[in-house]
């Protein structure tokens, strides 16, 4: 839940962009900024903020999280001044990225270690569901009752995740100061730069895509037919994190490479094949498929290289991730620009290509061979 939160904060002026611009009296290109706002708050506040509160218990984390997104949800529900509402949406940015950093170590405490990987697929759900269902969903609502009302259902939903967590979810104490690793540490584990350059080229490959779905999709005539389409690689994705979740303990490296060669042969087809919406809705299919357990399998690998770093490398993973989002608008703008959408397939084509080869090469440390160890360390300690 607290996945889906925020992920649906992060992506919800996406789709009410007109009626938030036309409410603020602004430009969409101006609206658009509150989505940038949130991305750098996640980029610039999780390293900072995940190291100061490493000293804190760590469900007092997770409310404060939680109530981060219900204060900068409610202020952006209610402001009627721009600068507010960005510097709101920067906050929620800043929480979403001590979430994100948080959440992994915590689903990994709740089991026993061979347990670990299944454990964070199921924490994992939130994602794809806030992304098929979550944003169309809120995007309707906000065409029916106004954006601001639904940014206000967010801020309902944070009050019942709050009462939940205080009822359900087990408390544990701070690492121990003893066991507290520093940034430079944590980056040269052995396994922990492999598996943040593989976070990147994935994701940098993916959002290019993502990104910039409805012009690729022109070609084939299916611009008008974009929410379909993403309903169906939100619902392939649901289905790989239910089988990320049943591999990821046994074959975790075997996993990570099939779900890139996967993809790879998704974008060559798309190069290949890109005016046939029948190959366009089968490979997007295929596409979700791959994507779906990318989470789950990257911060798993990440979690077991770094041991007792693990909060600090999750840190950085949320970093790699929103950088390559961002990086993705820019680099899918040129390519759009310049070549038009036919290029994304290549150029995406390139990125997979190195970021199996990092996976590959990576099997000492990183993205080990055989069945994840029962002794992985526990994000955090116990």
């Amino acid at each position: 839940m607290t996945g889906f939160i925020c992920i649906a904060t992060e992506t919800l002026p996406a789709g009410l962009l007109p009626l938030i611009s036309d409410g603020l009296g602004i430009s969409p290109s101006m609206a658009g900024q509150l989505v940038t706002a949130y991305a750098l708050g996640s980029v610039l506040g999780v390293i900072p903020a995940t190291i100061a509160t490493r000293g804190w218990r760590r469900r007092n984390v997770l409310l404060l999280t939680i109530l981060g997104f219900l204060l900068f949800n409610s202020i952006t529900a209610l402001s009627s001044q721009f600068v507010v509402i960005l510097v709101a949406r920067f906050c929620a940015g800043v929480a979403a990225g001590l979430a994100w950093s948080l959440l992994a170590g915590y689903a990994r405490r709740m089991v026993a270690p061979q347990q670990q990987g299944q454990a964070l697929a199921v924490a994992m759900v939130g994602t794809p569901i806030a992304l098929s269902l979550g944003v169309p969903l809120g995007t309707w609502l906000g065409g029916v009752f106004g954006w601001r009302v639904t940014f206000g259902l967010m801020s309902a939903l944070t009050l019942v995740l709050v009462a939940w967590v205080l009822a359900k979810v087990p408390d544990y104490p701070p690492q121990a100061a003893h066991q507290r690793r520093s940034l430079r540490q944590v980056l040269t584990t052995p396994g922990v730069r492999p598996v943040l350059a593989v976070v990147i080229s994935w994701m940098l490959a993916h959002n290019i895509l993502y990104t910039y779905i409805a012009p690729f999709l022109a070609p084939a005539g299916l611009q008008a037919q974009v929410d379909l389409v993403l309903l169906v690689f939100g619902g392939a994705a649901l289905a790989s994190i239910w089988l990320t979740a049943r591999l990821v303990e046994p074959l975790l490296r075997g996993t990570t490479l099939a779900s890139l060669a996967a993809f790879a042969a998704v974008t060559l087809v798309f190069g290949l094949f890109s005016g046939d919406p029948r190959v366009i809705y089968l490979g997007v299919a295929a596409w979700g498929l791959s994507f779906g357990g990318a989470a789950t399998l990257l911060q798993t690998a990440l979690a077991d290289a770094a041991g007792d770093g693990a909060d600090v490398a999750l840190s950085l993973n949320v970093v790699a991730w929103n950088s390559a989002i961002a990086g993705s608008g820019v680099v899918g703008g040129v390519l759009l620009d310049r070549w038009g959408a036919g290029a994304f397939p290549w150029a995406m084509l390139v990125l997979i290509g190195v970021g199996f080869a990092i996976a590959h090469g990576a099997h000492r440390h990183g993205f080990t061979p055989g069945p994840r160890a029962s002794g992985c360390a526990v994000a955090g300690g116990h």
